[in-house]
């Protein structure tokens, strides 16, 4: 049997991952440039006009950009706050708890459903169908329907309750897993010193969890601005755009405004924006290998 040349052994493993390296080049690279690209241009359509920087001078002077930028943070820092909470108390009874270890798969449920079903879902309980406000008057907790689209902080909070339904199941599986992966040796030793469980997470689990967490909530907040399918179903923007999210943002200038080099110039700061806070987040909570 001929042997291989030492080069096509060495080449052999490239050559094997080689097709799927330059399919995820393709469509994660590719639209990154031509984002770029486009958003120094003024698009209509086939009409291409150079504008150098003009689209991202215009998104700095323009006030619907940094509203809905705030926006985006309100909502997404409201929520993700809650999932975080909510995703660490259930990792901490799912990991102790054997009746609720039991259960763990019904947690993850949510997870498993589209995201504009999960809109359409909460869109019918909060507005369409009532409901909740229907449950809220035989609680006698309002006199009448409540118009949750009609406040700027109860459409905020209808959002909110879809985002953290759907996607608490994600910090939920990471922090078990984070949880199981910790060395038993320590927790073990603590138990026999005479702490408590409540004790033994709070001072031991959490603290070693601190990078598992940070990256965790980094990811998740990254995912968070590019909330679209709840706005775009169930407020659209509404009241005054106070729950327009900066990806609604660029939809509207995009595909409603055709403003398409506009909206690619606003896609690149908002890329710009995150890459920033998320490469600062992780190089404080792994810098010298210690975590914050």
């Amino acid at each position: 049997m001929r042997r291989r040349s030492p080069w096509l052994r060495r080449a052999f493993p490239y050559l094997l991952v080689g097709p799927a390296v330059i399919y995820l080049l393709v469509i994660t690279l590719y639209p990154g440039i031509f984002a770029i690209y486009q958003s120094l241009f003024v698009v209509r359509f086939n009409s291409w006009t150079f504008a150098g920087l003009n689209n991202y001078a215009g998104i700095l002077r323009d006030r619907e950009f940094w509203a809905a930028l705030g926006n985006t943070a309100i909502i997404g820092s409201i929520s993700l706050a809650l999932q975080s909470g909510i995703a660490l108390a259930l990792a901490y009874f799912a990991y102790r708890d054997p009746l609720v270890r039991g259960w763990r798969i019904v947690f993850l449920m949510p997870m498993l459903f589209m995201p504009s079903a999960v809109a359409f879902m909460w869109k019918l309980a909060f507005n369409d169908g009532r409901v909740i406000s229907d449950l809220l008057m035989r609680l006698g907790l309002v006199e009448t329907y409540v118009d949750w689209t009609g406040s700027e902080w109860l459409a905020r909070l209808i959002l909110i309750v879809a985002d953290v339904w759907q996607w608490t199941p994600f910090l939920f599986i990471i922090f078990v897993a984070g949880l199981q992966g910790q060395d038993q040796e320590i927790e073990e030793a603590a138990r026999l010193d005479g702490a408590s469980w409540p004790a033994i997470f709070w001072n031991i689990s959490l603290p070693m969890m601190r990078p598992i967490i940070v990256v965790a909530v980094t990811l998740r907040g990254i995912d968070i601005t590019t909330m679209f399918a709840n706005v775009y179903i169930m407020t659209q923007g509404s009241p005054g755009g106070a729950t327009e999210t900066m990806s609604y943002f660029i939809y509207r200038q995009g595909f409603r405004m055709f403003s398409f080099g506009y909206a690619s110039a606003a896609s690149v700061l908002m890329l710009i924006v995150m890459t920033i806070l998320a490469q600062t987040i992780v190089k404080r909570a792994f810098h010298s290998g210690k975590t914050p």
